[in-house]
């Protein structure tokens, strides 16, 4: 399946006010399973960081995509700059002026490679969310992202795993996302990746278990193959989702409490 086209239609719907947009935003993180996973660990990120009384003064947000996460961080941290980078002119355009009516003026999205954009030492956070299975150098990209955190910065990664990411159960099946350049990370491969590539400690765990699969079905994988099939779904779609979400979210707290032995997700967190 290609997803941007999708996602397009999706931002041509949403686009059309600040109100629209913002409850696009809720809607991403009520149904998508990897918000979960990373505003669970930006909490307790955040909460360490107020402990031991170390602000947080800039962050990254790498391969932005709609800006949800830039959304979520500058909602809690106001006194933040955020720089936000993305590989579409559309998109960033969008995002900038989104955050521009909002009045979030720390807040700054650019057209950029996060294979090649760096700011050595400037952030306290780099955010990564559904971009390293789109990049073939992913190692440049987690140079750049090493380069660019302060010392003690943490870099927090979401991406598919080998075991089952991208909707991938068998040699030789295709990827449920097209774009995807591969299919999944095996845990061992991310960890010892970022550690030769300037981090000093990692923790890398699984999402997207048993719960969580069956979630991402209801919630997202069932959904786009029909609004693929036909824009007429959309008509459809709230109706669905009056059924489908309360299993979904019972389904997707579970996934987020639990520990997988496996999972289709990982999510990584590095520091420098």
């Amino acid at each position: 399946m290609q997803y941007d086209p999708v996602k397009r239609r999706l931002g041509v719907v949403f686009n059309r006010t600040p109100f629209l947009r913002k409850l696009f935003y809720g809607l991403l993180d009520l149904l998508l399973l990897r918000c979960w996973h990373i505003q669970h660990e930006l909490r307790k990120w955040l909460l360490e960081r107020s402990q031991q009384n170390k602000p947080v003064t800039a962050i990254y947000d790498a391969g932005a995509g709609f800006g949800q996460y830039t959304y979520w961080l500058s909602g809690r941290l106001p006194q933040a700059n955020i720089t936000a980078i993305d590989v579409k002119d559309e998109q960033v355009a969008d995002c900038n002026a989104f955050f521009q009516r909002i009045r979030r003026q720390k807040v700054k999205f650019e057209v950029g490679d996060v294979t090649k954009f760096q700011k050595p030492s400037a952030f306290d956070l780099v955010v990564c969310v559904d971009v390293m299975e789109h990049i073939l150098e992913d190692e440049a990209a987690l140079r750049c992202y090493s380069t660019s955190l302060k010392e003690g910065g943490m870099l927090i990664i979401s991406t598919p795993s080998d075991q089952g990411g991208s909707d991938v159960h068998e040699e030789g099946e295709g990827s449920f996302i097209e774009e995807h350049v591969r299919d999944g990370y095996n845990i061992d491969d991310i960890k010892a990746k970022t550690l030769r590539n300037g981090f000093s400690k990692v923790e890398a765990r699984y999402s997207y278990g048993a719960p969580g699969k069956i979630s991402w079905k209801l919630s997202m994988k069932w959904p786009l193959l029909m609004l693929q099939a036909s824009k007429l779904f959309f008509i459809v779609l709230p109706f669905y989702y009056l059924v489908a979400y309360p299993i979904a979210f019972a389904l997707n707290m579970a996934d987020v409490r639990m520990a997988h032995a496996t999972g289709t997700g990982l999510v990584v967190k590095a520091w420098k």
